[in-house]
């Protein structure tokens, strides 16, 4: 039953206070609630809002994209109000796997470690390959070099090497480049909104949710597991559609818990965590319902172009000297996903080193840039083969079903420490808990369920290897198990 041994949850807070922080150093507090308001809405608004639009409309939805844009924020907020309480309470590196680790044991902490390390060190890796595309597309560059034609993508490569050194530089370093790009895609989304809305036609919003019909090619393992499980035809467009595009577009908030596992960075957890996530939520919703709200106005979407509906909407109407303008955002968008994506990886990788479940040597902080260089740098390498020679477009429903299980810990995490450490010092609370935490476990849950048979199989695969390297390493170096096994605290 060692597995499920749990960390005591006072120390997850205390742990970057220790004179020797286990070993691997520590990270220095240098974040407000502005920063961490420009990391989240760095990592949260980025290939979805230029891509998933045009996909989630055309084929599954219609212009009914705009409800499921507002019910996967909604699941995002639940969420983050779990977040917040969590984070909060025991400012920590690594977030989900901490929170885990204190809750449901060291062995389910390790799988959501794993779990994070596929949603973030993937998304960067899908995200760096959109990004070729379109400097690509934007100055003309030679599709053998950039984009998904490439056989080896010098553009990804390029970026991913850039940022890193950025992500290892230091923190407050990262957070002047992402607050530039944040301004830059912000305020693209606002002139989208704004110049757009003189263009919008009722006739393109009507039907609002085109009747539903059977989707085609989507059966066997493409097919969603709710509609397997129930056998229910697989259907497109209609009430089912909108929900199933929910779960899609899901993957545009993916990231927001980037902001929690930056809470031992933060000079006032307890006041700037909430803000941050609520801030980086809020704004991003907002801006996600108007900018697709204002696509399917423009245009019918039967005729939004997938690969770029924004700029392609603009150019239907006659305004094609935007499409650069938007192309720029774009790019600025996918620049910072790429780079928090990075310095998030680096964060959980260092809060399992601390605790012995990867090596500490790899997973000690630079003295001189005050981040775990070493496994920013490791995962970097990753993430840098990934881009450059696997084609991973199709991926992205992977690092959704990834943040959902993730969400779907976090909010039963709030529950179990309501009922276990009721005395626990607690700077921000969920409202009318456990009702709230447990209705955003069961809509992620439910979310999951819509997504393909394939996503679910190859999590699981993702999941039964990160359980060899486990057994394999992590259980024989525990540092806890090995301090239970001396009778002494583990420090």
């Amino acid at each position: 039953m060692d597995l499920f041994r749990t960390k005591p949850v006072e120390r997850l807070g205390d742990e970057g206070e220790e004179p020797t922080a286990a070993g691997v150093g520590h990270l220095r507090k240098r974040l407000s609630a502005r920063h961490l308001v420009g990391f989240g809405i760095g990592v949260v608004i980025g290939t979805g809002i230029f891509t998933l639009t045009g996909v989630a409309a055309r084929d599954i939805a219609g212009p009914a994209v705009v409800v499921s844009f507002g019910i996967a924020g909604v699941v995002a907020l639940l969420a983050a109000l779990c977040y917040a309480e969590l984070a909060s309470s025991a400012p920590t590196a690594g977030s989900a796997y901490s929170y885990a680790y204190a809750t449901a044991g060291e062995v389910v902490a390790w799988v959501i470690g794993w779990d994070l390390f596929l949603e973030f060190a993937l998304g960067a890796a899908v995200v760096a390959r959109g990004w070729s595309g379109y400097v690509g597309n934007l100055l003309d560059l030679p599709p053998s070099l950039f984009g998904e034609e490439a056989t080896v993508n010098v553009g990804a490569a390029l970026i991913v090497v850039l940022l890193t050194a950025v992500a290892v530089l230091g923190i407050r370093e990262s957070a002047r480049v992402t607050a530039l790009l944040v301004v830059v895609k912000v305020a693209v989304c606002v002139f989208v909104i704004v110049a757009g809305a003189w263009f919008v036609r009722g006739a393109n919003l009507t039907p609002f949710v085109p009747e539903g019909r059977p989707a085609e090619g989507s059966g066997g393992l493409a097919q969603p597991l709710i509609q397997a499980v129930a056998g229910i035809d697989p259907v497109v467009f209609g009430i089912g559609g909108v929900l199933t595009a929910a779960a899609v577009v899901f993957f545009s908030y993916t990231g927001f818990e980037a902001v929690a596992n930056l809470s031992e960075e933060t000079r006032r957890p307890g006041r700037d965590l909430p803000l941050g996530l609520f801030g980086t939520l809020g704004l991003a919703t907002v801006l996600y319902v108007g900018v697709s709200l204002v696509v399917v106005g423009m245009v019918a979407y039967d005729r939004i172009d997938p690969g770029a509906p924004i700029a392609d909407a603009f150019d239907q109407v006659g305004l094609g000297w935007a499409s650069a303008l938007i192309s720029l955002a774009a790019v600025a968008g996918l620049t910072s996903v790429i780079l928090v994506d990075l310095i998030t990886v680096g964060r959980i990788g260092f809060a399992m080193g601390r605790d012995g479940l990867l090596p500490q040597s790899v997973a000690r902080v630079s003295p001189r840039t005050g981040t775990p260089a070493r496994v920013t740098l490791l995962f970097a390498v990753l993430v840098l083969a990934m881009a450059t020679f696997v084609p991973l477009g199709a991926l992205a429903d992977l690092v959704s079903i990834g943040t959902l299980f993730a969400f779907l810990l976090v909010s039963l995490a709030v529950v179990a420490l309501r009922r276990t450490r009721p005395d626990m010092p607690r700077p921000f609370r969920v409202p009318l808990s456990p009702a709230v935490p447990l209705l955003s476990a069961l809509a992620c849950l439910y979310l999951m369920t819509n997504l393909s048979i394939e996503t679910w199989l190859r999590f699981l695969a993702w999941l039964a290897i990160g359980l060899v390297v486990y057994a394999v390493y992590g259980y024989r170096h525990s540092r806890l198990r090995s301090a239970a096994g001396t009778g002494s605290p583990a420090r």
